[in-house]
């Protein structure tokens, strides 16, 4: 059955599952939806004895129905390979009562490798179906993941260039140092004055510039998104939720059927979103637990149906998630408005033009499968260090926040279901939080001291990703100012 993508703000226009990856976002602004949610057509038991691979080919066959079962096969085997660090690809490790899915086995230590090292596999592949001559400029904002994740999978690819925007200020200086030491002639990185969101809306204004992409096309060029707005970003996440499913039935820890829940660290929405469709795929999950730290309009969201991105933007220890325009929300509420284009465009425009939107009552009776929650630096903090010191497992900053929103969610609602902890980044990513939380001593030591440290306490082998960028030299040292985000783009590909 094939399934086509119509735009979050306009139903009308379809498009392939090639055209909307190549496109990333739709001419109007809006998002790429599937027509339906595909189910699974393979059984829980089944996919109990598959590798990560072949489970990926299980999901991504049900959206992807433009691409062969020889392209797919290929894109995946060339993104699942030996850049990932263990053959698992994605482990599920049991630390206090949770189930921890270590996302951040790729080559940039963090979860969005799962879907970023397939996208440009997908994206030449896209490209070759639709007879595209022009070389695809990927323009991405990043706040500190996404921006790494996308310059190594893109790095020396042909036909394709990659610019990548992030807060010069708002990321931490391992994810810093990974993209400003990040090698290869088609790779860009620029740092702005200014906050994630502020990239993120600079990068859609270059998106949605009609003259910009003539000028862009007259030289050769067009642009593509990298970041989760992707639909070619968001299928492949679906997988590994359904891979964690049959490893807890594998493993006997559940029965084939059992509910679990899924608890989520979230910025931009996109990874407990795919946690929704692998939901609304059949797979039995009983509640998404969406995570926010100090910048909580999810948490907000979810509490009283409006959505309100006019608030303080706190900067804090887990980065990633510093976000107040959660731009894949987007596909959720369109939705619960019963898939009507016309009214999320309404909410949106209502988004851009006063910083708020409310939904109705009906929609927020959708909802009912999400709990909000979130933690504060002291509780994120607290939790990282009682996890360390109950198990001897360390977890990341962005992962604590998951871990700590659920630990209270446990507790609040008697709920004993297993459930699987989202864990999106090593340790070794935000090595300051994480080792003063376990012991503010450890402040004094210098970044790449406390990845030592890290290695020989948590007795875990330092990422390959981590000791190539300890002597790296500083490649990129752009920075601009918000407004000056098109001119550095026109500089790097050389147009005027």
């Amino acid at each position: 059955m094939a399934i086509y993508y119509s735009s979050t703000r306009n139903a009308n226009d379809k498009v392939t599952a090639s055209q909307a990856i190549l496109k990333g976002l739709a001419d109007d602004g809006g998002l790429f939806v599937p027509s339906e949610i595909p189910a699974l057509d393979v059984s829980l038991k089944d996919l109990a004895d598959m590798t990560y691979q072949q489970t990926a080919y299980e999901v991504l066959k049900l959206f992807l129905t433009d691409f062969t079962e020889e392209e797919l096969k290929h894109c995946i085997d060339s993104a699942y390979d030996s850049k990932f660090d263990t053959e698992e690809i994605a482990p599920l490790v049991e630390a206090d009562g949770a189930y921890y899915l270590e996302l951040f086995h790729g080559a940039t230590i963090a979860f969005k490798d799962m879907a970023l090292s397939i996208l440009p596999h997908l994206l030449i592949t896209a490209a070759r179906k639709n007879e595209v001559k022009n070389d695809i400029v990927i323009l991405t904002a990043t706040s500190g993941d996404t921006g790494k994740a996308a310059l190594a999978g893109f790095a020396d690819v042909k036909g394709t260039k990659i610019v990548v925007f992030y807060p010069k200020n708002g990321v931490s200086p391992i994810q810093e140092k990974q993209m400003v030491t990040q090698k290869g002639d088609n790779t860009y990185v620029v740092g702005i004055k200014g906050n994630f969101d502020q990239a993120q809306t600079g990068v859609k204004q270059m998106f949605n510039d009609s003259a910009f992409a003539e000028l862009m096309d007259a030289n050769g060029y067009q642009f593509s998104s990298a970041n989760s707005i992707n639909i070619g970003r968001l299928v492949p996440q679906i997988a590994y939720y359904v891979y964690a499913y049959a490893k807890l039935l594998k493993e006997g820890v559940i029965a084939d059927g059992e509910k679990i829940n899924v608890a989520v660290p979230t910025g931009n929405f996109g990874n407990i979103l795919a946690a929704f469709y692998a939901k609304n795929m059949g797979l039995p999950i009983a509640k998404l637990i969406c995570a926010s730290n100090e910048n909580k309009v999810l948490f907000d969201f979810f509490e009283t149906g409006t959505y309100d991105k006019n608030r303080e933007f706190m900067l804090t220890s887990s980065p990633s998630m510093d976000i107040l325009i959660s731009s894949n929300l987007e596909r959720l509420i369109y939705r619960i408005a019963g898939n009507d284009a016309e009214k999320n465009a309404a909410l949106m425009k209502s988004l851009t033009e006063t910083g708020v939107y409310a939904i109705t009552p009906q929609m927020r009776g959708q909802l009912a499968d999400f709990v909000g929650g979130y933690a504060t630096e002291e509780e994120t903090a607290a939790t990282i260090k009682d996890l360390y010191e109950k198990t001897g497992y360390i977890i990341d900053t962005h992962t604590a926040v998951a871990a700590s929103v659920y630990t209270k969610y446990r507790k609040e609602h008697a709920d004993d279901a297993k459930t699987v902890i989202a864990s999106t980044a090593s340790p070794f990513k935000f090595t300051r939080s994480v080792m003063k939380a376990i012991d503010p001593q450890y402040d004094t030591m210098g970044d790449f001291e406390l990845v030592d440290e890290l290695s020989k306490i948590g007795n875990v082998k330092i990422p390959k990703a981590i000791e190539e960028i300890r002597n790296a030299p500083v490649v990129h040292d752009h920075v601009c100012e918000v407004a000056q985000m098109p001119d550095a783009v026109k500089e790097f590909l050389g147009i005027r």
